[in-house]
């Protein structure tokens, strides 16, 4: 195994982690009063990365001599960590516990980018570290995971002893292309395969490995619903977006971004099953509805919950049907698509029900805010919250918009979702 793990005693469920020695010590977080997003203090800050937390109602920036957490409803500051003696490429938050997985990055790299910290921020200190012969692609948590993404491998580790407890091979996955279920009785792990254009589905608890073939080119971005029942997909085109039902694989939709190809930055699935949303380098976020029976659904519930809903299965032969259409707004289609099949493909295509436009052409994170809202988060530093029309679509309307790092672009690293 090409990996080394080290930590003094081994670690709790992240609810109950204790106080451990380590030789990392860092002084305490600097109190956002003191030092203001967006002030002159941020002028030779870079900002390495962005991600959301598992219920995006946070994300965490990476930065160039440290990191930042920001809360997203209200949108503010809520702490950060600035440092000399280096910055973090990937921050990946657990919920909104003190527990953060950290992996140096920047020009000023005191901290490796091949080894990953697990940081208790309430005691400021390194409680565990895993360091690998080459470097670390991304990490993902969940409340019993730690998964970390190499270049061609997976490894997912108990958060209780650090054990081992799968090891993944993929093709060569630069992005560290990898997802997870954050739902209290599914665990799920979607991430490329071995094969151009596939997924390979991991139902940890179910003990059944899934392979889809979901693009006949390379996948450049994924997502799971929270109970990871449905999977999202692009390829390197980044013209289609496809859903699947992960339990057999089964395409149940397919949606269309646009004709000329692009680089798909980020897809987002709303909790309520309802939307999606996707972001590219041509600037603009689409959203499209979606065609899936949610039982119990409640789309006037504008709480945030990690129980996501579960899907209608049907008594027939398929677990989902995927021509019942529950949402109040349909995407748009062209007028010729009752020529399907005789025309090309793309006649006969479901386009996005809603759009935005960024005025500037940057990286973007998206996700889904409370009600009908979509929030957006760019490796410019810019914040924005837009909302949409659930029965006409169209054009979003901007609700908000905050610059909270004024920052030099181009990044030095890419999006996680």
């Amino acid at each position: 195994m090409s990996s080394q793990v080290s930590t003094s005693r081994g670690l709790h469920p992240p609810e109950k982690i204790m106080t451990y020695e380590s030789p990392h010590t860092w002084p305490l977080s600097v109190p956002t009063s003191k030092a203001e997003a967006g002030s002159s203090d941020d002028q030779e800050v870079r900002l390495l990365s962005v991600s959301w937390n598992q219920d995006c109602g946070c994300f965490a920036a990476g930065t160039s001599n440290g990191f930042r957490i920001f809360n997203c409803d209200p949108f503010k500051e809520t702490f950060r960590r600035d440092l000399k003696s280096g910055g973090f490429g990937i921050v990946e938050m657990l919920f909104r516990c003190n527990i953060l997985a950290l992996v140096g990055g920047g020009s000023n790299m005191h901290y490796p980018p091949n080894k990953v910290m697990i940081w208790d921020d309430h005691q400021s200190r390194c409680i565990g570290e895993f360091t690998f012969r080459s470097d670390v692609r991304a990490v993902k948590l969940g409340k019993d995971n730690i998964v970390i993404v190499l270049e061609t491998k997976i490894y997912v580790y108990n958060f209780t002893d650090l054990k081992m407890l799968h090891q993944i091979e993929t093709l060569p996955n630069p992005k560290g292309l990898c997802c997870l279920s954050h739902h209290s009785n599914t665990s799920v792990l979607a991430c490329p395969g071995l094969s151009q254009g596939h997924v390979r589905v991991e139902h940890f608890g179910l003990k059944v490995t899934k392979m889809i073939t979901a693009h006949d080119s390379h996948i450049s971005c994924m997502a799971l619903t929270m109970d990871g029942l449905l999977l999202a997909t692009a390829s390197m085109k980044g013209t289609l977006i496809r859903i699947f039902n992960t339990m057999d694989g089964t395409r149940l939709q397919e949606v269309r971004r646009g004709l000329d190809k692009a680089e798909i930055y980020s897809i987002a699935l709303s909790p309520n099953v309802q939307w999606l949303a996707v972001s590219s380098d041509k600037g603009t976020v689409h959203i499209f509805s979606l065609k899936v029976r949610v039982a119990g659904e409640d789309s006037s519930n504008d709480q945030r919950t990690l129980e996501a809903p579960r899907m209608d299965h049907q008594n027939s032969s398929t677990s989902m049907d995927p021509l019942i259409q529950t949402n109040t707004g349909s995407n748009a289609s062209s007028s010729l698509s009752f020529m399907k099949g005789i025309l090309p493909k793309y006649f006969s295509s479901e386009w996005s029900f809603a759009q935005f436009h960024l005025p500037e052409v940057t990286r973007y994170i998206v996700a889904f805010g409370a009600q009908n809202t979509v929030m957006m988060v760019g490796l410019d530093g810019s914040f924005y919250r837009c909302i949409f029309d659930q029965v006409n679509g169209g054009q979003m309307t901007q609700k908000e918009y905050s610059r909270f790092l004024k920052t030099d672009y181009p990044p030095l690293r890419t999006l996680t979702a």
